[in-house]
């Protein structure tokens, strides 16, 4: 059986306050991209997963959809499966990817052994793994908040615009944006800001790890100000980084950041 996670960025992103367990309290609005990863589950002796693609860091035992595979493993009879991840969506991105893959794994176990989950036992046990995990559930634009893990539906459409992502060789380690972040609740909130024409998002919808991440890494801030020297209405840094998305009123093509980045065209 086989999926294909999709990407997310994020329209504005506000830290609001560093919570006492050690997480932070934040608001975003989470929106799905058209950039695909593939996985698949099929009968193994034991379970195990196969990462094809793009490189992940870190030990490929402690993979997030592994560790959705024995969450749910835990509570339902299951037999043992191989998880063949075909890994597209960059990562240290701010795209979402790797939580993308442990929520569609979620619905594919759901689905081939009928297990008969609804939308938010999903959700659920995709928090369990992580903050933005849960959002790939229904896979809807939504207003996030508090860890980034509470949703309320946001009617949100970009579908009339001609979006382009720029993802530069650098790795943002999320911990390390977070380490170096000022949480401070926003004049207003993003809740009601984006609700405004995108056409006055530039002066009005930011991403608050932009100041620490453009500091360490200058050159994701530089694709942020080509973007808008190309006729971008509106330009931001990704989640915790480091890739840049923008939309644009027509399509266009950028050849001078395709030499040294990656360029995704019609997201």
């Amino acid at each position: 059986m086989l999926a294909f996670p999709n990407a997310k960025i994020n329209l504005g992103l506000n830290i609001t306050e560093k919570r006492l367990d050690g997480y932070h309290n934040l608001e975003t609005v989470f929106y799905p991209i058209k950039i695909n990863d593939a996985v698949e589950l099929s009968d193994a002796k034991e379970t195990s997963c196969k990462i094809h693609g793009i490189d992940i860091p870190g030990d490929s035992n402690d993979n997030l959809c592994l560790k959705a595979y024995h969450l749910i493993h835990a509570d339902y009879d299951i037999p043992p499966q191989q998880i063949s991840l075909l890994k597209n969506i960059p990562v240290g991105a701010g795209l979402g990817g790797g939580s993308a893959d442990c929520a569609f794994v979620i619905k594919l176990i759901n689905q081939k052994f009928s297990l008969g989950m609804s939308i938010n036992h999903m959700e659920d046990y995709a928090r369990k793994l992580g903050a933005d995990c849960a959002f790939f559930i229904q896979n809807e634009p939504v207003y996030a908040f508090n860890k980034g893990d509470e949703f309320e539906k946001c009617a949100v459409d970009l579908s009339a615009w001609f979006k382009v992502l720029v993802k530069p060789p650098v790795h943002v380690s999320t911990a390390d944006a977070y380490a170096l972040v000022k949480p401070q609740r926003p004049l207003q909130s993003l809740k009601e800001i984006i609700h405004l024409s995108p056409t006055t998002w530039k002066s009005k919808v930011v991403n608050d790890f932009e100041t620490s991440v453009f500091a360490k890494y200058p050159q994701i801030h530089q694709i942020k100000t080509s973007l808008y020297d190309a006729g971008a209405t509106f330009a931001l840094m990704s989640g915790s980084g480091s890739s840049v998305f923008a939309m644009f009123n027509q399509p266009v093509k950028l050849a001078e950041l395709e030499k040294d980045n990656l360029v995704y065209y019609d997201i």
